[in-house]
C-alpha cells in the first residue's frame, strides 16, 4: 500500500519588538502585500491572520502588535493581543533586528516567552544591512539567554533563507487539514485592509508630524455599474493642528496620500479604483474606550 505524504497545518505567532520587520516578514512569505509597513513603530494594531498554502503543508501566520511599554489604552490593547496569540499557536517567531543592540525591549519578550511551551524560533532580520561575521556573536547573545527550538538567520526585504526558515517551522507543526480555500490569503476583510493601507500611506508621508494619532474608517466601498470601485474613507486624528498636517497646504498632502493609497488598494482590489478622502478630529481617540471599540480595538 502506499504511503500518504503527510499534510502539516499550524499557527504561527510573528512576535518582536516593534520595527523589526515583522510586517515585512509575512509580506514576503505570503508573496502579497496584506501587513501595512511603516518605519515607524507600533504599526501594526490589530493582529492580522495572514495564510501560506504549500502542497505539503498550510501554515496560519499571526502579524502581531509589537509588544512594548504601552503609554495609552490603545497601546494596551495592542499588548495584550500580542501577548494573548502565544497561547493560540503552534510555533512562534521571535523575529529581533540585528543591526540594533540587545535592549530592554528584548529582554521584556523574553521573559514573557519564559511561561510559554511552545517552540521559539529566533529570527534575526536585517542580515543585508551587517557584515556576515556580525552575526554569529549577536545570534549567541540570544541563544544565551533562551534555550530556542532553532535559530535562523534572514533578509525579510531580500528574502534571504525564507525556504529554510518555512522549514524550521514545519518540524513543529502538527499533522492536519487544509483549513482555508488554496487561494485564501487572509481572514481579514477587504475594507479593513483597504483602510490599512491608506493608514500606511499617511504614517509613511506625515513622518513624525502625526505620530500614531491616525485611524482610518472606511465609510463606503461600492461596486458601480462599470466595475470602478468607489471608497470613502475618513481619517481619525486627535488634535485639529494634526488634521492641517494631514490635508496639507491646498490639501497637497491628502491629495498625496491618495495617489499612493490608491495604487495599492487597486492592486488589492483588482479594479480601477475612486478614492474619496476625508479628515475628522476626535479628541484623544486613543484612550477613549468607546471610540476604540467602534475602530474595532478591544473587547466588543
Amino acid at each position: 500500500m502506499e504511503e500518504t505524504t503527510k499534510h502539516l497545518s499550524g499557527f504561527v505567532a510573528v512576535i518582536g519588538r516593534p520595527n523589526v520587520g515583522k510586517s515585512t516578514l509575512i509580506n514576503s512569505l505570503i508573496g502579497q502585500k496584506i501587513a501595512i509597513m511603516s518605519d515607524k513603530p507600533q504599526t501594526t494594531r490589530n493582529r492580522i491572520l495572514c495564510i501560506l498554502t504549500q502542497p505539503d503543508a498550510q501554515i496560519v501566520f499571526l502579524d502581531t502588535p509589537g509588544i512594548h511599554k504601552p503609554k495609552h489604552k490603545l497601546g494596551q490593547y495592542m499588548v495584550k493581543a500580542a501577548e494573548g496569540t502565544l497561547k493560540e499557536v503552534d510555533v512562534i517567531f521571535f523575529v529581533v533586528d540585528v543591526t540594533e543592540r540587545m535592549g530592554s525591549g528584548e529582554y521584556y519578550i523574553l521573559e514573557r516567552l519564559q511561561s510559554t511551551m511552545r517552540p521559539v524560533i529566533l529570527v534575526a532580520n536585517k542580515l543585508d544591512l551587517i557584515e556576515k561575521e556580525q552575526v554569529l556573536p549577536i545570534i549567541s547573545h540570544y541563544t544565551e539567554k533562551y534555550p530556542f527550538a532553532g535559530v535562523v538567520p534572514i533578509s525579510a526585504r531580500d528574502e534571504t533563507n525564507l525556504d529554510r526558515l518555512l522549514m524550521e517551522a514545519k518540524k513543529h507543526l502538527p499533522e492536519g487539514p487544509q483549513y482555508y480555500p488554496e487561494d485564501m490569503v487572509t481572514d481579514q476583510p477587504e475594507r479593513l485592509i483597504v483602510a490599512e493601507l491608506v493608514r500606511e500611506k499617511a504614517l509613511q508621508l506625515t513622518r513624525d508630524e502625526v505620530p500614531h494619532a491616525i485611524a482610518v474608517d472606511i465609510d463606503e466601498m461600492t461596486t458601480r455599474p462599470n466595475d470602478d470601485i468607489y471608497v470613502r474613507a475618513t481619517l481619525y486624528v486627535e488634535r485639529d493642528s494634526q488634521k492641517g498636517i494631514i490635508i496639507g497646504n491646498h490639501g497637497s498632502m491628502l491629495k498625496q496620500i491618495g495617489e499612493l493609497a490608491r495604487k495599492d488598494i487597486q492592486m488589492l482590489l483588482g479594479a480601477k479604483v475612486f478614492l474619496d478622502l476625508w479628515v475628522k478630529v476626535k479628541k484623544d481617540w486613543r484612550n477613549r474606550d468607546n471610540v476604540l471599540r467602534n475602530f474595532g480595538f478591544g473587547d466588543k
